[in-house]
Order: structure tokens, then sequence, then C-alpha cells
């Protein structure tokens, strides 16, 4: 079992960052993708971001590429997505999820391949 909690959510202008931080605990957590979703009232759960086992692949939804980048550190069990330049398309909650096996590349922006998920934390953005 592996449990995830998000942190850094909050109240931002347009053009300001927020870094979301996602701590995991439970089962070995440095082998396993970590992913970003979003949902904004109304609407579905999208891909945000990916991040594979060694950081070495690390896909993003277009509307957040140049603006968004996430990152992990294995040793503390953590991974962070800096956001940037944000925009009130952004305003969401955004969750952070795990996958708990390996996955193929095609799976990386698939939100049912997630089998770990956050409670979510509330981002807005004002215009």
């Amino acid at each position: 079992q592996v449990q995830l909690a998000e942190s850094g959510g909050g109240l931002v202008q347009a053009g300001g960052s927020l870094r979301l931080s996602c701590a995991a605990s439970g089962r070995t957590f440095s082998t396993y993708v970590m992913g970003w979703f979003r949902q904004a009232p109304g609407k579905e759960r999208e891909f945000v971001a990916a991040i594979s086992w060694n950081s070495g692949y690390t896909p993003y939804a277009d509307s957040v590429k140049g603006r968004f980048t996430i990152s992990r550190d294995n040793a503390k069990n953590t991974a962070n997505l800096q956001m940037n330049n944000l925009k009130p398309e952004d305003t969401a909650v955004y969750y952070c999820a795990t996958s708990g096996r390996a996955f193929l590349v095609s799976e990386f922006k698939t939100l049912s391949a997630y089998a770990y998920w956050g409670q979510g934390t509330q981002v807005t953005v004002s215009s």
C-alpha cells in the first residue's frame, strides 16, 4: 500500500508561481512512476505531468509545457510540481498519483493506470 499527501496549493494571481509537493509513504517509492493530474469544476480529471523512476522521462500536457516542471527526490520520497506563469485556466484540484507497478511508456498519461492517489490540493489562479 502507498499513501500520498499533496501540499503547496493556494491562491495566486495570474503570472505567479506555486510549487506543489507530494509526499509518499508505504511501499518502495523510488521504483514507480509519479504523476500529477488536475480536475477543474465540472470537468474530468486530466493529465498534467509524469516522471519515471529515474527522472529520465517526463511527459507533460501540451497546456503546461514550458510553464510546469516535474521533479522527484527518491531519497526523500517526494515528487514536486513547479508551476510558473500560472493562468486562470490552471485553476483546479491537483492530485498526485503513483503506479505501484512498472509502466509502459504509453501509460504515463493514462489516468486508469495509476493505482494510488492523494487527496488533492486546491490551486486557484485569479485574473
